[in-house]
């Protein structure tokens, strides 16, 4: 891995688009849930939503941890 596949591997960012393709709705949606409550547009988030973001959270989780592993392994062989 080079340095420059390596900060983009750490850059890498969950997007709304990627949220609401887990939650099965519009990034509209996602984005009216984001809204303040008293907001006109303010719509209330998905159903199970809670579960959902921990399973994207769970992703990232393993995804900076191959990262760092990858990275450890890389600098051993320097």
């Amino acid at each position: 891995m080079n340095f420059p596949e390596a900060t983009d591997s750490l850059c890498e960012k969950v997007s709304h688009e990627d949220i609401a393709k887990a939650l099965g709705v519009s990034v509209q949606a996602i984005r009216q849930a984001r809204l303040k409550a008293d907001a006109d547009a303010f719509r209330a988030p998905p159903a199970r939503w809670q579960a959902r973001l921990i399973r994207i959270a769970e992703e990232r989780v393993w995804h900076y941890r191959q990262l760092i592993e990858s990275l450890r392994e890389e600098s051993k062989n320097e």
